[in-house]
């Protein structure tokens, strides 16, 4: 089929449910003109816009900068404002989008993340610098900012949170993305209280709760390695004392240069 003889159009399948009105949700078809740079976000606000208005999802800055828009594209768990339509379809030239799984559903593709934040907030996320703040700034090597392995960089879109099979059995679990912003605190040598973010890991909710299956990484859309942070947590976990003193130690030389390599 074609739109207006210029483009071939697609069928985008939206899953649907309004919890004032629907008893469970509901696959609804809409077809959509395949134009040159098309993204699935463009495709939703096209529906959004031009044929059902009651069409709900989150979406904000769309550069990939937000996280705002993720959501579940054919199986898998993106960033749809970055996400190539054509690059989407099925042979039939279909596509399927879901809200992100394991999430209770506020309305159709929009769903309710008070549990992934409460679990961000419990890891502090904030950096505890020390008291003798230098008037310039703290010196960190290459190395200390290489072994933060870009963690900064992630922008909570909730990918990683929400492909995890051990959130979907248990929503106690701290999460991947947490666990990661933590690994981004303990490895930063200006951070004070890096035993008591690793005892706060060490219980039976924390870092020794993953399975290692990796579904976390597959699902980032920044291409980061929330299971190595993971790991690097366990083990430190395992030696917090002298981790402790070696931080105490460090931060005494934090406002000295580095030396020369």
């Amino acid at each position: 089929m074609a739109n207006n003889g210029t483009y071939p159009t697609v069928t985008v399948r939206i899953q649907r449910f309004d919890p004032d009105t629907d008893k469970k949700p509901y696959l609804e078809d809409f077809e959509v003109a395949l134009k040159p740079g098309t993204t699935v976000l463009d495709a939703l606000h096209e529906i959004k816009t031009h044929q059902d208005g009651s069409v709900t999802y989150r979406r904000s800055c769309r550069h990939a900068i937000c996280g705002s828009c993720a959501m579940h594209v054919n199986g898998k768990n993106e960033l749809v404002c970055k996400a190539p339509l054509k690059d989407r379809l099925d042979r039939k030239g279909r596509i399927v989008i879901r809200p992100l799984p394991y999430l209770p559903i506020i309305k159709d593709l929009v769903v309710d993340r008070s549990s992934f934040w409460e679990q961000y907030l419990r890891v502090k996320p904030w950096l505890v610098p020390p008291e003798d703040v230098p008037e310039k700034e703290f010196r960190m090597s290459p190395e200390e900012v290489a072994a933060l392995n870009n963690a900064e960089t992630c922008i909570m879109c909730g990918a990683c949170y929400s492909s995890c099979q051990v959130i979907a059995l248990n929503k106690q679990y701290i999460g991947p993305h947490a666990l990661l912003k933590a690994f981004l605190r303990v490895m930063d040598p200006r951070d004070t209280i890096p035993g008591e973010r690793l005892a706060d890991l060490d219980g039976g909710d924390g870092v020794f709760r993953c399975h290692t299956i990796f579904n976390c990484i597959d699902a980032c859309p920044k291409n980061l390695n929330p299971t190595q942070a993971i790991e690097t947590l366990r083990k430190l976990a395992q030696k917090r004392q002298a981790f402790e003193e070696a931080r105490v130690e460090r931060q005494k030389h934090l406002n000295e240069p580095i030396p020369a390599r």
